[in-house]
């Protein structure tokens, strides 16, 4: 019997998308906060936080995929949402030990041990990121009703941002920066990720996902076959270039809103607008999709992105305060130009953000009716492996970049840097992720996918994938 999924409940919907919100501020938190952290509580220098950063995202790499074919092969006797439920659960205590202790023998002896916790925390989010991501592919049949799924995953990623990004650094430094902040800081967003991320581990028990038959071979032959879909590389590739400029842009927005721009103060404002302007922006861009196709919309995005990411460099840390605001305060000139800026990025963000994983569930989906096989996991496993070693090499970008231009690391706190080193964070926040933007968009544009090839509703199914409940999920 098959099951018309075509349109996916509103609850189902939400019940998915609220488990980014956790997994965002893991995302999120570490990339921004835990540079500051090593350099200026734990004294550990510029290029070696970028190591110690690199190291796990390196091992991700193999754990992602090897999470992705166990859980494709599990699917059937576990489900999804067993891998949810553990993943949730020690990703949320890997959070709050990268933070739990900030003294150390040594900054090397530091380095070393928040290697090993970062990595540990890694594979915990590997549990449950690859198969998280690949139910995204297996809720529906339908390319335009995956993408209207993909807006609920969407606001909750604009939540994490708001909290991990707007929240977490103003939070410490609220509690004096030192480890009272950021104990309070750890243990209260690791609880928050806990409870985020068990959303969709209760919430999508019982409900049906696409099934297809399980690809023969070994893993090895697995890669090679999911290798032979030139849609899904070309997207593979123009992602992880951009991930690295976006990676290398997180690590140093706290740097940047001290040095640069003197207005730390303005960050958790700067988000909600961000916040506030993807939020808007995601109907329109449900709408634009449909009727002008993904592949434009995405490009128009990152090209509006690109252009207003560029004025970064130009900024005015000393302008005069032109209106006073209530809970901001005195705004001036450049703050509000920061306020327009967050806005107008979160209206682009969509663009290429939302449209980036919905054209990854066409890839797959592509693939189940080539072959008849269902490895999302495989899929997940492998995009997954490649968004988190972009976002390793960016802070290694980072740091050298940062150390070559003269920063200078501490353990007691934020101190005054040369006008060089603030020259190579404006630089890391602006014309770094500008240009892997461009670069993304030049592989980009080898991207081709027949509308005609994409499943639009269960009469051009294959057999193998036909729409039953996955004996992991049942009520």
């Amino acid at each position: 019997m098959t099951h018309d999924l075509k349109r996916v409940p509103t609850r189902t919907a939400a019940a998915y998308g609220a488990g980014q919100l956790g997994a965002q501020i893991f995302r999120d938190t570490p990339a921004v906060l835990l540079p500051i952290f090593m350099t200026t509580i734990l004294g550990i220098p510029p290029w070696l936080s970028g190591i110690v950063i690199l190291i796990p995202k390196l091992w991700v790499i193999v754990c992602d995929p090897l999470v992705g074919v166990f859980s494709d092969r599990k699917k059937e006797a576990w489900g999804r949402t067993g891998f949810l439920g553990i993943g949730a659960i020690l990703t949320s205590l890997g959070f709050a030990s990268l933070f739990a202790i900030v003294e150390y023998p040594s900054p090397y002896v530091a380095a070393a041990a928040v290697c090993v916790l970062f990595l540990v925390a890694s594979t915990a989010f590997s549990i449950y990121s690859v198969p998280y991501l690949a139910v995204a592919s297996e809720l529906s049949n339908d390319p335009h009703e995956r993408t209207r799924i993909l807006t609920f995953r969407m606001a909750a990623t604009i939540g994490g941002v708001v909290i991990g990004v707007g929240v977490a650094q103003p939070l410490v430094f609220a509690l004096g920066g030192g480890a009272h902040g950021w104990h309070v800081m750890a243990f209260s967003f690791a609880a928050l990720c806990l409870v985020s991320m068990l959303i969709p581990a209760f919430g999508l028990r019982g409900v049906p996902l696409l099934k297809g038959t399980q690809a023969p071979g070994k893993m090895l032959d697995q890669l090679s076959s999911v290798a032979s879909n030139k849609p899904f590389m070309i997207l593979l590739a123009t992602t992880f270039i951009q991930g690295i400029g976006q990676a290398s842009s997180y690590t140093v927005i706290g740097f940047y809103y001290v040095y640069a721009l003197n207005l730390v103060h303005i960050i958790p404002t700067f988000v909600i607008a961000m916040a506030c302007g993807s939020l808007l922006s995601q109907p329109t861009f449900l709408y634009l999709s449909r009727r002008f196709g993904k592949e434009k919309c995405y490009v128009v995005g990152s090209v509006l992105w690109m252009l207003v990411t560029v004025t970064w460099y130009f900024v005015e840390p000393e302008s005069p305060v032109v209106l006073t605001l209530p809970l901001i305060g005195d705004l001036t000139r450049e703050g509000l130009l920061v306020l327009a800026r967050g806005v107008f990025i979160g209206v682009v963000n969509t663009g290429f953000l939302l449209l980036s994983f919905s054209m990854l569930t066409d890839t797959v989906d592509l693939h189940r009716r080539r072959h008849g096989s269902a490895n999302e996991g495989v899929f997940s496993g492998i995009f997954s492996a490649a968004e988190k070693l972009a976002f390793a090499l960016g802070p290694l970008v980072a740091g050298i970049i940062m150390s070559a231009f003269g920063f200078v690391s501490s353990t007691h706190g934020v101190v005054q840097q040369s006008q060089n080193a603030v020259l190579g964070v404006v630089l890391l926040y602006s014309a770094v992720p500008v240009l892997t933007q461009f670069l993304s968009l030049l592989v980009f544009s080898r991207y081709r996918l027949d509308p005609a090839e994409i499943s639009t509703g269960p009469e051009n199914w294959e057999d193998a994938a036909r729409l039953e409940p996955s004996p992991g999920l049942e009520r």
